[in-house]
């Protein structure tokens, strides 16, 4: 056990025992990285997780891409969420993958968003994804290096909740240039966001802040804003883990019809729009 801790890359390769590894054997460190495949270019790539589910993680990838892309920036959005991809559906694009010798095309969004989801590889999109974790985190690799990737400025990557296998994946094997932690008013997610935060830390991946989702409702009779889900807790968070506060989103009913309807493009919002600001500014 001692060895293990020791290891410089015990804490990032995923591994349960440093038996057998070439860092643990004073050798190199085992490079997990993935090629982007050839023709591609991908210049920034931004992870959206989130410490647990239901707090709208790919809602906010959903619009931060919407709002990337209006800003002329060519984007692209890649579904880690394998079991649970929810991409498509918010776009309102369907088919399934085509491509030539070299690789695979993404679909496209109205908007000209380059995107890619299991979906695309299902018989039918609402048969269930039942494969084990390697299975799933080879899938995710896939999307990366054979994918047509063309001319992206910016890439959003949709990951599944939690610090598992998908999120281990995607922060050894993709060129990740920062993350955004996505969470919800409640006093748990203190807790929550900490372990995002320290697997992030552990992974030397940059985050970029933290966006909050749910944050209020704003009445339409009256123009109050009333917090559903009780008194935000984001300030506190954030100062505890040294994060930016990148937006906070309210409840929108508005919001939630166009991902119905697969028209989330047709959304502008001033936070998302002030957000991608402040990620160009970061990662310039």
């Amino acid at each position: 056990m001692a060895k293990d801790q020791e290891c410089a890359a015990a804490a990032s390769c995923g591994r349960e025992s440093c038996e057998g590894c070439p860092s643990a054997q004073g050798g190199a460190p085992v490079d997990f990285s993935a090629k982007l495949g050839e023709g591609s270019s991908v210049k920034k790539v931004i992870g959206i997780v989130s410490g647990k589910g239901g707090v709208g993680k790919s809602l906010v990838t959903a619009m931060l891409a919407c709002a990337m892309r209006r800003t002329g920036k060519n984007v692209a959005v890649l579904d880690a969420d394998i079991t649970g991809p929810s991409m498509g559906k918010d776009f309102g694009v369907s088919g399934r993958a085509t491509g030539d010798d070299i690789g695979i095309f993404p679909l496209e969004t109205t908007t000209g968003i380059q995107l890619v989801t299991a979906n695309m590889f299902l018989p039918n999109e609402d048969d269930p994804v039942i494969w084990r974790g390697p299975v799933v985190s080879g899938m995710v690799k896939q999307f990366w290096s054979e994918v047509h990737w063309e001319n992206i400025d910016y890439m959003f990557v949709d990951m599944p909740p939690g610090t598992g296998d998908v999120p281990l994946t995607v922060f050894q094997s993709l060129p990740v240039d920062g993350i955004i932690i996505v969470t919800s008013p409640q006093e748990l997610v203190s807790m929550i966001v900490g372990k995002a935060v320290k697997m992030a830390k552990m992974m030397n991946i940059p985050i970029l802040g933290i966006v909050e989702n749910f944050s209020f409702f704003r009445c339409p009779d009256n123009g109050k804003e009333y917090e559903i889900f009780g008194p935000s807790h984001l300030m506190q968070t954030a100062a505890s883990y040294d994060l930016d506060v990148l937006a906070r989103l309210p409840i929108d009913p508005l919001v939630a019809t166009a991902c119905d309807l697969g028209q989330i493009e047709s959304i502008e919002s001033e936070a998302m729009d002030n957000c991608v600001k402040q990620i160009e500014m970061k990662l310039a």
